[in-house]
């Protein structure tokens, strides 16, 4: 959590507030299919539905008011990783800061499956 002061008081924001930013501005770059999350069982990740995709998504506070996040996706066959992994950054620490006004310090993409077909 991240308490901000200002004159008229001060606002607490929620770990929960970032990962559901976080998730959703990954999901909706270009190439991904989805936040992904390891079963406990069989040890294979699985695409998350939309209620639960803030599993897939970790965030570190750090003591300078920054916060670091790590984000588990999914992609599409055939894209370039790359590309789609600067899109998210971009995008993330854009809407993070846009709507929580929290400097994002990092953001750590882990693709740990490819959806063919």
């Amino acid at each position: 959590m991240i308490r901000q002061k200002n004159e008229n008081g001060s606002i607490v924001v929620s770990t929960s507030v970032y990962t559901d930013i976080a998730g959703t501005a990954a999901t909706n770059c270009f190439g991904v299919k989805g936040m992904a999350a390891r079963s406990v069982t069989d040890g294979v990740y699985h695409l998350l539905r939309k209620e639960s995709m803030s599993k897939g998504v970790r965030v570190t506070f750090h003591e300078d008011d920054t916060i670091t996040i790590d984000l588990h996706i999914m992609v599409d066959n055939g894209v370039n990783l790359n590309a789609v992994g600067a899109a998210i950054i971009s995008r993330v620490r854009y809407e993070v800061a846009k709507y929580t006004g929290t400097e994002v310090r990092g953001v750590n993409i882990f693709i740990d499956s490819m959806m063919i077909g």
